[in-house]
Parts: structure tokens; sequence; C-alpha cells
């Protein structure tokens, strides 16, 4: 990413999840609109409720997790946080799996969301241990895939009006939406970090790093 736009593309990238976030957060209390086929999921309970306070509590804290100047100036505030955004992504990935299989839009759109949430839980355990181990640069390597997978979230909630508006009928754009909403986002992590696998977590102010520990 250019210097020149990290800046504005963090401050989209944080606004978009801080509205998903916090619009996501109604299906805790189930209060306002809710997505029928959403509901309809045979194991919403108690699967959406893992799900739903998981998901956006990862993608509430993982923008400013990208931020370099919190890990340098604050690192304990970011190892906390880190925590919070580990424990946030393993639960919206296991609650994602479980409603994957209950996915009213049949078994393409099953396969679609049930990879994302082992993708997720794999991509998060893996940058966690590598912390652990004391891997930073590799830490943070694989939470950019994982932060990338989180912001499925927001590129899903971005193709559904669009699916609404296409030629094609709703059930059929949405089973193609259970794997553009997070391939495309994973495949464009593992472009960044090949064109600059050594500077990519320390580039600027704004290195995406969504850090557990790092």
């Amino acid at each position: 990413m250019p210097k020149t736009l990290t800046r504005p593309a963090w401050l989209l990238m944080m606004i978009l999840s801080l509205v998903v976030a916090l619009t996501a957060y109604r299906y805790l209390p189930r209060i306002g609109p809710l997505a029928p086929n959403v509901m309809a999921n045979r194991f919403v309970d108690p699967f959406l409720f893992l799900h739903v306070a998981g998901a956006a509590t990862a993608l509430l804290v993982g923008p400013f997790q990208m931020l370099a100047g919190v890990r340098a100036r604050w690192p304990r505030a970011h190892r906390l946080l880190g925590r919070v955004y580990v424990l946030g992504c393993l639960s919206g990935g296991v609650g994602g799996v479980a409603l994957a299989l209950g996915a009213t839009a049949g078994p393409i759109a099953t396969a679609g969301f049930g990879l994302l949430g082992a993708a997720w839980i794999v991509t998060t355990t893996l940058a966690w241990r590598r912390a652990v181990q004391g891997r930073i640069a590799e830490h943070r390597a694989w939470m950019i895939r994982s932060f990338a997978l989180t912001l499925a979230a927001v590129t899903l909630r971005l193709y559904l009006p669009l699916a609404a508006m296409g030629p094609l009928p709703f059930v059929e754009a949405y089973r193609a939406i259970a794997f553009l909403c997070w391939v495309p986002n994973l495949l464009l992590a593992e472009a960044w970090l090949f064109a600059a696998p050594s500077s990519a977590p320390s580039r600027s102010n704004l290195s995406p790093s969504p850090a557990a520990g790092g």
C-alpha cells in the first residue's frame, strides 16, 4: 500500500468496521430489523449470540491494533486488546461454523461460510501461537490474514445491496457472496505480504498488524 494512501485507507476501514460492528450488536438483544434468513437458521440459538458477540468485538478492536504508534507507546494495552481480539475471532469463528451448518441458502452457502469460519480460527490461532513463541514478524503476517477474514463482515454487507439490485435471484447471489465476502480479502492480504514480506508490518505508523502480543 503506498504510504500516501495508508491513512485514508485505515480511516475508511475503521469507519466501516465500527458501523458494521455497532449495527451487528442489535442481534444480541434482538432489537430492530433482523434479517429473516439469519433468524431462520436452525442453529440460531445459541450460536448467533456467540458469533455476533465475538465477530463484532473483533471488528471494533482490530483497526486499532494496526496502529504501530499504539504498539510502541502502549504495549500492555496492545497486548490486552490483542487477547480480546483473539477471543473475539475464536468465538465468532466457532459460532460462524455452527451457523453455516444451519444456513437456509443450501450447501454452497454452508461451504462458503463454513470455510470462512474455519480459516478465521486457523489464522488467528497461528497468529497467537507465533506471538507466544516470540516470532513477531510471522505473528503480524498471520494477523494480517486474520483481520482480512474479520473484514468479511464488512465486505459481506457491501455485496448485499448489489445482490438485491442484480439480475440474479437473491438466493443465488447470496451463495456466491458466501465465498466472495472473504476469498478476495485473503488473496489481497497474501498479495500485500508477498509484495513487501519484510517491511509490511512496520512500513508506517499505520502498518497492518492487529496483533495479539507483537
